[in-house]
């Protein structure tokens, strides 16, 4: 489907008369890097087969209690993720995003639900990692508020049967059994001092920035914390332009939804430009 050109003239203006670029990014961006789409069962069990075997949803392995469980299993999905990431090279969307941040007065600065550590990859160092990262560990008990580089743990996966074959990596403190520090489902034991820091120096950063412009891209309306992120941007005066295939509604005529995968959307704006 062709986007409509309109739009994409648009969206270019908006980028053109803002100060500061605003990166809001969900699931939907990596996708285009060739990462896994963990919406719904099918994509998620077709990235990771066992799981698919036992009928084990995403939000059953992403649990500390399965930390507690089955620690193998748990590392097998998490080891393999880490391994994943650590390996995937961004998609030239994130070198656009960056050209244009570097023409605007105030520069750039991200909001993002993926743990995947692919922006500062990229080259962008004022992120907000709402969800924590996969590149950070902390202790599963947790017996202390530290949080550190998961740098030094390689992991040994055998991903057929989503199984960790080395030693998992454990708290230099009490000696447990550590885990990514990432948010997980029904986690009442994430430690958020290290996204609370990023969040606030976000904050600090948007207090100067005259003429926001967010660029959501892939971010639907499932997990709507993204969503929510754009909308207050926007109510503090800023202007929206929202990349999605399936949701690109925007609810101002002043803002610009754009029908395609963030790549796409990127890429088209950016021909307009160049």
């Amino acid at each position: 489907m062709m986007i409509d050109s309109a739009l994409i003239f648009q969206a270019s203006e908006l980028i053109q008369q803002a100060d500061g670029l605003v990166v809001a990014a969900g699931a939907g961006m990596g996708v285009d890097s060739g990462l896994p789409d963990f919406r719904g069962n099918a994509g998620f069990w077709q990235a990771y087969p066992a799981l698919g075997k036992a009928q084990m949803e995403f939000t059953r392995v992403a649990s500390p209690a399965t930390f507690r469980r089955d620690p193998a299993l748990a590392w097998g999905f998490y080891g393999h993720r880490l391994a994943l990431y650590r390996h995937t090279v961004p998609h030239e969307g994130f070198a656009i995003l960056r050209r244009w941040a570097e023409a605007m007065p105030q520069g750039a600065a991200v909001f993002t639900s993926n743990v995947d550590g692919q922006f500062q990859k990229a080259g962008f160092d004022n992120v907000y990692e709402c969800h924590g990262s996969i590149h950070h560990l902390q202790c599963l008990q947790p017996c202390s508020a530290d949080i550190w580089s998961a740098d030094s743990f390689l992991p040994d996966v055998d991903n057929d049967a989503c199984q960790l074959l080395n030693t998992p990596p454990h708290c230099p403190h009490c000696g447990g059994l550590a885990r990514p520090n990432i948010l997980m489902f029904g986690d009442g034991d994430w430690l958020e001092q290290r996204s609370a820091d990023q969040a606030e120096r976000l904050g600090n950063w948007l207090d100067k920035v005259q003429r926001p412009l967010v660029i959501e891209l892939g971010a639907g309306t499932a997990i709507p914390s993204v969503r929510y992120f754009s909308q207050q941007v926007v109510a503090r005066g800023g202007r929206l332009i929202r990349i999605n295939p399936r949701e690109p509604q925007v609810s101002s005529v002043r803002d610009v939804g754009l029908a395609a995968g963030a790549l796409e959307g990127l890429t088209a704006i950016a021909a307009v430009m160049d």
